[in-house]
């Protein structure tokens, strides 16, 4: 069941990024939109996952497991009818609340169901597969049904899975809780939302208008003020949603960063790169997918293999040596035009996925290591949720980007097409008002061909600019990683209740981080998504 709630959770991550170009040209939507149609679904994940795992343990386990799969079966019904974007962005953050739920409440089930650290390494690996299985076919997924249907129909599975998972699980789960006194940080949850949220709308409003924009002022002011309240909240509550404490770790602190950082740079690549496949190449959904599909598959091949190497290899070299491949890769990605082929793309998106995979793997085992052991769990949920803040923060920064320098480029490329002054200055203004997405749907006759020709080319001066971005930061973590990491030396406690009692103690997260051989590893791969 754990396996089945996060396959749930996860597979609406790539088979949305996947539809893009398809939910934009049927909906009409701007670049900026198209950011939310993203970012209505990281939100609320990155915003409340450390709350779900303590309502989990709270109000009971299995509870938050059915609300979380009722969430992400409405999430897609609400999609599925949507006749605009803002329904869909409506439809993304109840599916978005679902995964939120259902992250930390699936490895929760599984420390509950299976008390042995060893042997419960074998199920956590079963379940961070099921959740690599979904973030590969999502892409393909979505292919095969918009080669036949309208891109709407991407949510219609997700409703009968979350049914039928919501009925067996009716029946076969059993409700557990943590021992203790836990409770839920109201205030620290406010503020993290309200900090994140501000910001992400800060950045996309911004680089659809104006940085300047009073309203862009106030939502970046709200968040910088939240930011604060934040810290100032998680310092005096006896309760806190995250430990502060847990930054006097340098490897902890490092871990993290390179988690929001990396993240904020690859997410936010995957969202450029969905749309040069549709906006540029002309791609289909599907022969987009088998493209997506090299980075993924390539993690999930080498996810067991690397995982051996982190008790053999110290996270100085495995973390900050991935990300300076990852950079490597990115930045071979930067001469890549109209026309380039599947081959020349694949081998570039494999080095990334070998990049990735040495990243992703140790960097939550690194961070629940790196702390005393009663604070693991925590340090896992820390980790993972600065991660989703990251994957929320890529798409709104880069597709900021990606729009101001398409939209400023665009000019200059209708010049050099030979187009007239009256003719630029008609595509300018579309594109000042409704983006670049815009200017593709215009019918200008004769001149036509010309102005997409025109529009392909600033679009790549925009994707070119965004891979130079994203591989800054892939690089600038490697640095953090290679200033800050070290080798942790913490071990757990000689006395403990017993394996049960401690991971429902540590949280959902601890469940992945307990015990010592395959868990760690594990705990770092289930964190992929």
């Amino acid at each position: 069941m754990a396996c089945v709630g996060v396959f749930v959770a996860y597979l609406p991550v790539t088979t949305v990024s996947a539809s893009l170009p398809a939910v934009q040209r049927a909906l009409d939507a701007s670049t900026s939109q198209l950011s939310w149609v993203s970012d209505a679904f990281v939100l609320p994940m990155a915003a409340l996952i450390l709350t779900a795992g303590v309502f989990g343990d709270v109000h009971g386990r299995k509870k938050v497991y059915q609300a979380g799969l009722a969430l992400s079966g409405l999430g897609a019904v609400v999609a599925l009818c949507a006749q605009n974007v803002q329904v869909v962005w409506a439809g993304q953050a109840l599916a978005g609340l679902g995964s939120a739920a259902l992250l930390p409440t699936t490895l929760a089930l599984i420390s509950h169901a299976v008390p042995d650290p060893r042997e419960r390494g074998k199920f956590i690996g079963l379940w961070a597969t099921a959740l690599t299985a979904a973030l590969a076919l999502g892409p393909v997924i979505a292919g095969t049904i918009l080669d036949h249907f309208a891109w709407r129909w991407i949510y219609l599975l997700p409703v009968p899975a979350s049914l039928l998972a919501m009925a067996c699980a009716a029946k076969l789960l059993t409700d557990s809780r943590a021992p203790g006194s836990r409770r839920l940080d109201w205030p620290g949850q406010i503020t993290a939302a309200l900090a994140i949220t501000a910001l992400v709308y800060g950045i996309i409003e911004g680089g659809a208008t104006s940085f300047t924009d009073a309203k862009v002022v106030v939502a970046l002011s709200i968040a910088a003020v939240s930011a604060v309240a934040f810290v100032l909240v998680e310092r005096s509550s006896a309760d806190p949603m995250l430990d502060l404490t847990l930054f006097r770790s340098p490897a902890f602190t490092a871990t993290t960063l390179i988690a929001m950082i990396s993240f904020l740079g690859l997410i936010g690549f995957f969202f450029v790169l969905s749309l040069y496949f549709g906006m540029v190449q002309q791609l289909s959904t599907l022969e987009a997918a088998w493209r997506l599909l090299m980075v993924s598959m390539v993690c999930l091949v080498l996810g067991a293999p690397v995982g051996r190497l982190v008790h053999r290899v110290s996270p100085r070299v495995l973390i900050p040596g991935g990300l300076l491949v990852s950079t490597a890769a990115l930045l071979s990605l930067t001469d890549i035009g109209v026309h380039t082929s599947f081959g020349s793309l694949a081998w570039r998106l494999a080095l990334l996925g070998l990049g990735m995979a040495f990243v992703i793997t140790p960097m939550t085992a690194t961070a629940v290591s790196s702390v005393p052991f009663h604070q693991a769990g925590m340090a896992a949920a820390g980790n993972n949720a600065f991660r989703q803040v990251g994957g929320a923060l890529g798409p709104a920064i880069l597709g900021a980007l990606l729009s101001t320098k398409a939209v400023g480029a665009l000019p200059g490329h209708l010049t050099d097409a030979g187009l007239t002054g009256q003719t630029i200055q008609h595509v300018k203004t579309v594109a000042d008002h409704g983006g670049i997405g815009a200017v593709g749907g215009l019918d200008l006759g004769a001149d036509t061909p010309r102005v997409l020709g025109a529009l392909s080319e600033a679009f790549l001066d925009g994707l070119h600019l965004c891979l130079v971005v994203a591989a800054v930061l892939t690089l600038l973590a490697a640095v953090v990683g290679a200033l800050l990491l070290r080798r942790p030396h913490h071990t757990a406690p000689t006395k403990v209740a017993g394996p049960r009692a401690a991971a429902a103690a540590e949280g959902p997260a601890a469940a992945a981080s307990q015990g010592h051989g395959e868990a760690p590893f594990l705990a770092g791969n289930h964190t992929a998504g």
